[in-house]
């Protein structure tokens, strides 16, 4: 079990540090907390490296996820939108999931408007502990991910919140591949 757990935080490693921007359908950012409609530092990182990205000419589209939380007035991916739109990007290149409330709800929403409009390969913005789960989770879901991971996040600043960050997905991994559903392709 140890060696299985230590495979499985060296592979958390691996993808933490490996981009694979490249062209594709959409650019999709995962959800961080907002604050009374602004965004988090986490979010503001997430949501500069996906813009960078999109400048870039990577993706014709963003698609911002997150929902609403308990107390909030609107969604994270509401507040993306509008972070988004002010820094340049057209309000018809932005597509929002605001329903999911995790990251494998906002995933399979992602996936099945991906799927609604013919596209398949995301290039999938969060922090870089994130990125192996996130691709575990599309992979289930139908998608082709390719996963790009901010630099800028505070989480990565600090070694001691982001080691916190790598030892839980460690975790979260082998749950999501084991036990997530698959989604119809």
């Amino acid at each position: 079990m140890l060696l299985a757990w230590l495979a499985c935080l060296a592979a958390v490693i691996v993808h933490a540090r490996r981009d694979q921007a490249r062209a594709a359908d959409a650019i999709v950012v995962l959800g961080a907390a907002q604050y009374v409609g602004r965004p988090s530092p986490v979010l503001r990182a997430r949501l500069d490296h996906a813009l960078a990205l999109w400048r870039r000419g990577l993706a014709p589209r963003l698609i911002l996820t997150g929902g609403t939380g308990v107390g909030d007035t609107t969604s994270e991916a509401a507040v993306g939108r509008s972070y988004a739109i002010k820094r340049g990007v057209p309000d018809s290149a932005i597509y929002t999931e605001h329903v999911g409330r995790t990251t494998s709800q906002s995933l399979r929403e992602v996936a099945a408007f991906m799927r609604a409009h013919g596209h398949n390969r995301a290039i999938l913005v969060s922090d870089p502990f994130h990125m192996l789960r996130l691709s575990v989770l599309a992979r289930r879901m139908g998608m082709e991910p390719l996963t790009s991971p901010t630099r800028t996040s505070p989480i990565s600043v600090n070694s001691v919140g982001e080691w916190k960050y790598l030892f839980s997905e460690s975790f979260k991994v082998p749950f999501a591949y084991l036990f997530e559903r698959r989604s119809d392709r």
